[in-house]
């Protein structure tokens, strides 16, 4: 047996001191004979698709220094004598489906630097006897049930680098005692529901700190001064929070910073030098997001943010009351990926520098008061898969360039004063799968039978515009459609046949046209159709009572009027 693999076996005697069999893609569950291998002193059984028990043999392995049963299947309870193997330094059990609590016994394994049970489902509280662990280094809880206070002991812990408790439902403040923790470089407490505030000599108290996440809790307070002198954070995420008041960090110091979030607090007082740290920010040359998304920031954008780094991938500050332009030279961002100002008061065209962007995927514009013609430039952005500029004062004619973006899966442009045609190349991106919204704006013509290569797409909407025309059959071949708009147009004719085929049909609005004939028996047999308007046309007639007297209890019916003979 020494021979096999994954078995290794003691130079002086032929005892199995090391087991090691992970990435095997074994099945079954382990037996509780592997108690008996009393020489192990390594357990590696991780990636595989092992279920059952975790056997309480395993206690009997007093030399056992590593257990490694993370990425399987394992139900139960962690065994409260795997105290017994005084000798641990690594335990990992994550992403299993263990469940009860923490055994408090753990404490015993005085030798543990370790400690992985991420993912899992694990309940009640965090024990405090976890601080009588002096040689712990990592502990990673997240995504777990854990609830209670987050134990004041971890604060004993003078050699811990990693605290993750991430993803839990922790209660009450953040112990002191973990601040003074020296050594700790990752902290982790995000998505739980901590309140208080956080030291303002944050950084001192924690001189090695690289990445500090608290993001979606109940914390408050200011942050002032929260990141003064902390040279080595790459990481530090507050979002989602009650933070207030002016962000005055002085970022000029902090080289290694790559992710700031400090969405969706109250940060800011809507005034004009809100936003003056982003100057200091062009200093960290390895920054990649920014989030200012959700806050009071008000003031002018400022041009700085052209000085960011070539290294910015992401742009998030939508939900201000941010004015002025968006400067010329974003175009300098060239690895910039997502681009968030939607709903802000910025005023001013788009500039053609956008155009530069070229790895652009996602632009969120929507909502301010951004004017004059859509660039033909944006044409330029291939890898743009979302865009969304409604509820502003674009005009002139969508440029047709936007056919080049055949990566898109939402395009969306409603509420603006748009002219002229909808160009046919907008009908050939067979990627568009999300969204289609052109609604409330001027456009004119007919919709042209190149529609229906949009087999994908789940919502149109060209409702509150002047198209005329009869409603294309090809528009049968959106099969994937649940929401389509066209009303408050000139649409005249029959409603085609091919709409038979809809059979993810929601929601159906063709109201306020100029439609005519008769209002075809098919739709009794659009079984997901829940929402149906027919009304301000010219349909003629009788109401066909049978069909929809037994649908009425499927679907919201939206009134008929202007109808012959009923």
């Amino acid at each position: 047996m020494c021979r096999w693999k994954g078995v290794t076996c003691g130079r002086r005697h032929q005892r199995v001191t090391e087991l090691n069999l992970s990435f095997h893609n074994l099945e079954g569950s382990l037996s509780p004979s592997i108690g008996n291998l009393s020489f192990l002193r390594l357990i590696d059984l991780q990636d595989n698709k092992l279920s059952g028990e975790i056997p309480q043999e395993l206690g009997r392995l007093s030399r056992l220094r590593t257990l490694n049963l993370s990425y399987n299947s394992f139900r139960g309870i962690i065994p409260p004598n795997l105290s017994y193997c005084y000798n641990l330094i690594y335990f990992d059990a994550s992403k299993n489906n263990l469940f009860g609590k923490i055994p408090e016994q753990l404490h015993f394994l005085w030798k543990l630097e370790e400690l992985y049970i991420f993912d899992n489902y694990l309940t009640g509280e965090l024990p405090t006897s976890i601080g009588n662990l002096s040689n712990l280094q990592v502990i990673s809880l997240k995504v777990n049930c854990l609830q209670g206070r987050v134990p004041d002991t971890l604060g004993q812990l003078r050699s811990l680098i990693f605290l993750g408790l991430g993803q839990n439902s922790f209660s009450g403040k953040i112990p002191p005692s973990i601040y003074n923790i020296t050594s700790l470089r990752v902290f982790l407490l995000q998505l739980n529901n901590l309140h208080g505030r956080l030291p303002q000599n944050l950084a001192f108290t924690l001189p090695n700190l690289e990445k500090f996440i608290v993001g979606k809790n109940i914390l408050s307070g200011p942050v002032l001064h929260l990141l003064a002198n902390a040279s080595k954070i790459r990481e530090f995420d507050i979002s989602g929070n009650y933070f207030t008041g002016k962000v005055s960090i002085d970022f000029n110091g902090l080289k290694n910073l790559f992710w700031l979030n400090l969405g969706n607090n109250s940060l800011g007082f809507g005034l004009a030098d809100d936003l003056a740290f982003i100057s200091s920010l062009t200093n960290c040359s390895k920054l990649e997001v920014i989030g200012l998304f959700m806050n009071q920031f008000g003031g002018k954008l400022p041009n700085s943010i052209a000085n960011l780094s070539i290294t910015m991938k992401a742009l998030v500050m939508g939900g201000n009351q941010i004015s002025g332009i968006i400067p010329p030279g974003i175009g300098n961002l060239a690895n910039v990926e997502k681009l968030g100002m939607q709903n802000n008061q910025l005023t001013g065209p788009i500039p053609k520098a956008i155009g530069k962007l070229k790895r652009l995927q996602e632009v969120a514009l929507s909502g301010n008061n951004l004017l004059g013609t859509i660039p033909d430039s944006i044409g330029n952005l291939t890898l743009l898969s979302e865009l969304n500029l409604d509820f502003n004062k674009f005009e002139g004619s969508i440029p047709s360039s936007l056919g080049r973006c055949q990566n898109l899966l939402v395009l969306s442009i409603a509420q603006n004063r748009l002219t002229g045609n909808v160009p046919q190349q907008i009908f050939s991106i067979i990627t568009l799968s999300i969204a289609l919204d052109l609604s409330d704006n001027h456009l004119t013509g007919s919709i042209p039978l190149e529609v229906g290569n949009l087999k994908n797409l789940v919502a149109l909407d060209i409702s509150g515009n002047q198209f005329h025309g009869h409603i294309p059959f090809s528009l049968g071949g959106c099969v994937c459609l649940e929401s389509l708009n066209l009303s408050g147009n000139s649409f005249n004719g029959s409603i085609p046949q091919s709409l038979s085929s809809l059979r993810s049909i929601k929601e159906l609005d063709l109201s306020s046209n100029k439609l005519a004939g008769q209002i075809p028996k098919y739709f009794q047999n659009l079984s997901l159709l829940e929402s149906l308007n027919l009304s301000d046309n010219h349909f003629e007639g009788e109401v066909p009572t049978k069909e929809f007297s037994a649908m009425q209890q499927q679907f919201h019916w939206l009134g008929m009027r202007n109808f012959a003979g009923v």
